[in-house]
């Protein structure tokens, strides 16, 4: 493989460590921000969820920029809000400066989700073009588990008043080495084409390959592909076609959420505390769990393509029944009693639960999404399941430990339980299966081939959004 484009692929790739890392580093800290800033509950939930609502805003704007200006320089942005979020909220000491520097590194996230697996595609020859994406899902675990790794030994060696904001801080570090390795990486010769920059396109291009059949093979694919967007753009969208679709792209995003995912990976930390752990132990309880967060996201993506999206959903859905069901239970029966056998199944069972996401909805999710939306619409089906999976992540986080300071950890756990029935109901009942289904054939087995009726309005010009 051309070594340009292995470094150009992994500098884009850790544009997804740093969403990873941004998303698991609040997990440490919440203990610290009730008491120095005297939150609680909603409140705590609407602090931390604040980097959420910024994920949102960053993956609804990241396309306009991204096309406008060019992959890299947008690289560049997600550094510099990645550094400014990290010291931002490190270093003030008012709430709400705090959650404005919260809502910057969000933002940082959401156009990290949108743009380097977009880069990363569009330097990728199609032969590499798979594993090389796939290295962006990989950071962002492996920023998890860094996450939580970096504040275990931070509250370990630093005092307690101040560890807490160096684990804010520290993410400014990697921010500012993607930030400088960006200049040794090229603009994305898509994006050049796009803008007519044709030559450099193709100098670009001969600098990613091998050979010179390479390289005209992928101008010849840039080419078609420009050609397809371009009658893509015309395509509607919400429309009785893609009913179906888009239901089955909102489903499994907003059941991805329900799951309560985000919830366990933000509060983390607090879980293990209410489960009875000192502050050491659950901060080395959170790095298990980023361990086996790894693990499985590796050997399911090993495997995603030989036993199919459903099977993997449907062996997630009872490992989610099973370890929240467990949760629910414990923390219904020992509620403010904890022994230490009680807060070991408590570790047991979240590791079974992180153990079913990462296996089932985590490797699955946007495979799927990307799969059943035709080419014509399918970088609008992407944007409408990631725009839904943020959303869901916002409310879910935001509402968590008010629901567990209210109604119990018991009752929190007990209703991400009932929201996994309904989710092994739609798997069952519902999802498809799309592994090895040709894209045409996919159009046909779901029913949203388009009427001559819709592809002569698609010709003719703009329907629907």
């Amino acid at each position: 493989m051309n070594p340009l484009v292995v470094r150009s692929a992994i500098v884009a790739a850790l544009g997804g460590l740093l969403f990873g890392f941004e998303t698991a580093v609040i997990s440490g800290t919440t203990e610290d921000l009730e008491r120095v800033y005297d939150i609680g509950g909603f409140w705590l939930g609407f602090t931390v969820a604040t980097a959420l609502l910024g994920t949102i805003v960053g993956a609804l704007i990241a396309g306009k920029p991204a096309d406008r200006y060019g992959r890299k320089k947008v690289l560049f942005g997600i550094g510099v809000l990645f550094v400014v979020g990290a010291l931002g909220t490190g270093l003030v000491t008012n709430l709400w400066l705090f959650m404005f520097f919260r809502f910057v590194g969000g933002i940082g996230v959401g156009v990290a989700s949108v743009v380097a697996p977009i880069y990363t595609a569009e330097v990728a020859p199609p032969k590499y073009r798979g594993r090389l994406v796939g290295l962006v899902q990989f950071n962002i675990v492996l920023g998890i588990l860094l996450a939580y790794l970096s504040n275990y030994i931070l509250a370990s060696t630093l005092p307690g008043d101040i560890a807490w904001r160096w684990m804010f801080m520290v993410m400014a570090l990697p921010a500012a080495v993607f930030f400088l390795l960006l200049f040794t990486t090229p603009e994305t010769p898509r994006w050049l084409y796009m803008v007519g920059r044709r030559g450099e396109a193709v100098e670009t291009i001969h600098r990613l390959t091998n050979s010179r059949d390479e390289a005209e093979f992928e101008i010849r694919e840039i080419e078609q592909t420009l050609a397809n967007d371009a009658e893509a753009a015309r395509a509607p969208f919400f429309v009785r076609q893609n009913r179906k679709v888009i239901l089955l792209a909102v489903a499994i995003a907003a059941f991805n959420q329900l799951s309560g995912i985000n919830a366990i990976l933000y509060y983390a930390n607090d879980i293990f505390r209410m489960a009875g752990a000192g502050d050491n132990s659950a901060a080395l309880q959170s790095v298990v769990v980023g361990v086996v967060n790894l693990v499985t996201t590796m050997a399911a993506l090993t495997v995603i393509d030989k036993i199919g999206r459903r099977r993997l959903m449907l062996i997630g859905s009872i490992g989610y029944l099973v370890s929240l069901g467990a949760l629910a239970v414990v923390f219904t029966v020992y509620d403010g009693q904890f022994t230490g056998a009680s807060s070991v199944m408590v570790l047991a069972a979240l590791v079974v639960f992180i153990a079913a996401h990462a296996f089932g909805q985590g490797s699955v999710i946007w495979v799927f999404i990307s799969e059943i939306f035709p080419n014509r619409i399918r970088a609008r089906g992407q944007s409408l399941g990631s725009l839904t999976h943020w959303v869901f992540a916002a409310v879910v986080s935001w509402t968590f430990p008010g629901i567990a300071a209210a109604l119990g950890g018991g009752a929190a756990f007990a209703l991400f339980f009932v929201c996994m029935v309904g989710q092994l109901v739609w798997v069952l009942k519902v999802m498809p299966e799309t592994k090895n289904v040709p894209l045409e054939e996919m159009e046909q087995n779901l029913g949203i081939q388009l009427s001559a009726e819709d592809v002569a309005a698609a010709r003719s010009g703009p329907r629907g959004h």
